[in-house]
């Protein structure tokens, strides 16, 4: 998951007020539902030492939610009287709702709950060109039309010789605007980062446009015969898909990260990839070596207490070695969300291995899909105590940043 969504979090000082909240059910007593979970929320963080501009500032928010089937939860994040992100859950938090009032924002729980969901360009093919859109977890963009030759694109029944002849020029201009879309994909893939590419369309379309892709491409495409670009296409069924192959994507990823994880653990020779275990996090995240962050959610290191500073760096097992690190008055954290404050303002990503999406989402289908493609749930060996990391560079021992010969 990219973190870069957090960085708002971090360029205030805390404390802040964390609530997380139930919206997925909508009925005649939704109004007094909202306003008394407001009140509830904003009572508990007041509880435990909240100001009463932040409360009310919660509260407010809260109160303009929308409940039903299309939310399933939201979650808020405020300091000093102001809602600084409020986002959207992919699943419903555990329990009605609950709230931490904390030197940093409890953000552990906003990474499980809402999805790392590839960016996905989603192609409609045909012989004249394509349209595209972008997809991400909150929002569909279109991106243009590609617009190839318009003739000749339709063969004629005629066998004899000249007939033939414009046969070949009608498949060398499908030929020629495959080569135009893909062009097109490829200039989309590279501005928007995007990591999933679905062809949507006629077979002999989409495997043209496939086999025109340059590179690596080829390897982010799915395809599918579901929905098309012609209007009244069965648009439903092809969202409900692309749902799907993104969710497995996501799973896929996780498993991918989870084995170079286990590989990385059991290299030989002294080097080091990969660490887990709060002690070693620790020194990993002072470094700014961090790359991708794993975590078990459940796992019993993720609430384990460490001493910290307002800069990521400053982060200690001991609170005589967060003094040491430039801070006369370092305060308590959960682990998770010290490291993860680290990882999003050093650019690492985050992985959940396992987690509340991963459950509430996957149906029997996609686990008979992930199995064909193998992409079962992983069975490498995870991070002690939930809490691991592939790391920036290796090292042999020594600190990455010592000058040679030190």
């Amino acid at each position: 998951m990219d973190l870069a969504h957090l960085t708002p979090l971090y360029e205030r000082p805390g404390p802040w007020a964390t609530a997380y909240l139930d919206t997925s059910v909508a009925d005649e007593a939704t109004l007094s539902r909202r306003e008394l979970k407001g009140r509830q929320i904003s009572e508990e963080l007041a509880a435990q030492g909240a100001d009463q501009e932040t409360c009310r500032a919660v509260r407010r928010a809260i109160g303009s939610y929308d409940f039903g089937e299309h939310t399933a939860g939201r979650a808020v994040f405020a300091a000093h009287g102001q809602v600084v992100l409020d986002p959207v859950l992919s699943v419903p938090p555990p329990g009605e709702s609950s709230s931490v009032w904390a030197p940093l924002p409890h953000v552990a729980p906003l990474v499980e709950l809402t999805p790392d969901e590839p960016d996905t360009l989603v192609v409609h093919v045909d012989r004249l060109g394509a349209d595209i859109e972008l997809r991400t977890s909150s929002a569909r963009s279109p991106l243009g039309t590609v617009q190839g030759r318009d003739w000749p694109v339709h063969r004629t029944a005629a066998a004899d010789w000249s007939e033939r002849h414009f046969q070949l020029s009608v498949e060398n201009t499908w030929e020629e605007n495959a080569r135009t879309v893909a062009a097109a994909v490829e200039d989309a893939v590279g501005t928007t980062g995007a990591r999933l590419v679905v062809l949507v369309g006629d077979a002999r379309e989409r495997h043209s446009v496939r086999a025109a892709l340059p590179g690596h491409l080829p390897a982010l495409v799915v395809e599918t015969e579901r929905g098309g670009r012609a209007a009244g296409s069965d648009t439903a069924r092809l969202d409900e898909w692309i749902a799907r192959e993104r969710r497995a994507y996501s799973r896929r990823h996780a498993a991918d990260t989870l084995e170079r994880f286990t590989a990385a653990k059991a290299r030989e020779g002294g080097r080091t990839d990969a660490a887990d275990g709060v002690p070693a996090l620790v020194d990993a995240a002072r470094e700014h070596r961090i790359d991708t962050l794993l975590l078990r959610p459940d796992g019993p290191d993720t609430h384990r207490e460490v001493w910290a500073g307002p800069q990521p760096e400053q982060l200690a097992l001991r609170r005589t070695d967060a003094r040491s690190l430039g801070e006369p008055e370092p305060f308590t954290v959960r682990a998770d969300d010290a490291l993860l404050r680290s990882a999003t303002l050093t650019g690492a990503d985050a992985v959940v291995i396992g987690g509340a999406v991963a459950a509430h989402e996957r149906g029997p289908e996609e686990d008979l899909e992930a199995d064909n493609r193998g992409g079962a749930e992983p069975t490498s060996a995870e991070p002690v105590g939930g809490l691991g990391a592939l790391l920036r560079w290796p090292t042999d021992g020594a600190h990455p940043l010592a000058e040679p010969g030190t």
